[in-house]
C-alpha cells in the first residue's frame, strides 16, 4: 500500500473518531431539558396611557415569541440557557425615550409550585423615527438534582408581565378575534 493511500486512511479514522456519538451527558441533558411554556394571556402586551384603551392612547406594544432551551449536566445540577425573543413598537402615546417592557421566568415543580422566578425589564429606545424594537435575552437556571429522574417533573413558564387592566383588554382582544 502507498504512503498516501496509508495517510488518507489514517485521517478518515482519525475524523471518524472524532465524530463520535453524544456522550451520556450530553443524551441525559437533552431528555430532561425542560421546553419553555409561553403563556398564553402572557405573549402580547398593550401599554396605554392612563386607563384609557382608546387606540390613540397606546404607549407600545409588545409580543414574546416562543422561547426556547438548552441544557447541559454537570454534578447533580442541570444547567437551562433559556433564549426568548421580545418585540416592541411604539404607539401615538409613546413620550419616554426608554421602553421598558416587563417580563417574567418562573420554573414550576412536578406538582405546579413555583420554586424559582424572576421578573425582568427589557429595554428599548423607541421614537417616531425608530419604531420597532427586539432583543434576544438570556436567562440561565439552574436545576439541582439528587436522581436525573427528579428532573422530570420541572416546567419552565415565562411571558410578558401585564397588569391585571392589561391582562383584561388581553384576553377581551382575544376573544374578539
Amino acid at each position: 500500500m502507498s504512503p498516501g493511500r496509508i495517510l488518507l486512511g489514517l485521517g478518515a479514522a482519525l475524523l471518524l473518531a472524532g465524530c463520535g456519538g453524544r456522550s451520556d451527558r450530553d443524551v441525559a441533558a437533552g431528555a430532561w431539558c425542560p421546553t419553555p411554556l409561553t403563556l398564553q394571556d402572557a405573549q402580547r402586551l398593550v401599554r396605554f396611557r392612563g386607563a384609557s384603551v382608546d387606540p390613540r392612547e397606546v404607549v407600545f406594544e409588545a409580543a414574546m415569541s416562543p422561547a426556547s432551551s438548552s441544557c447541559e449536566i454537570s454534578r447533580n445540577q442541570l444547567e437551562v440557557e433559556l433564549k426568548l425573543r421580545i418585540t416592541a413598537i411604539a404607539g401615538p402615546a409613546l413620550a419616554e425615550p426608554v421602553t421598558a417592557v416587563p417580563f417574567f421566568v418562573r420554573l414550576l415543580d412536578g406538582s405546579g409550585r413555583v420554586v424559582q422566578g424572576q421578573d425582568f425589564t427589557a429595554e428599548y429606545k423607541l421614537s417616531a423615527a425608530n419604531p420597532r424594537g427586539s432583543s434576544q435575552e438570556e436567562i440561565a437556571l439552574k436545576l439541582p438534582f439528587s436522581q436525573p429522574q427528579d428532573l422530570a417533573g420541572y416546567r419552565v413558564v415565562v411571558g410578558l408581565r401585564p397588569t391585571p387592566q392589561e391582562l383584561q383588554y388581553n384576553r377581551r382582544a382575544a376573544a374578539n378575534r
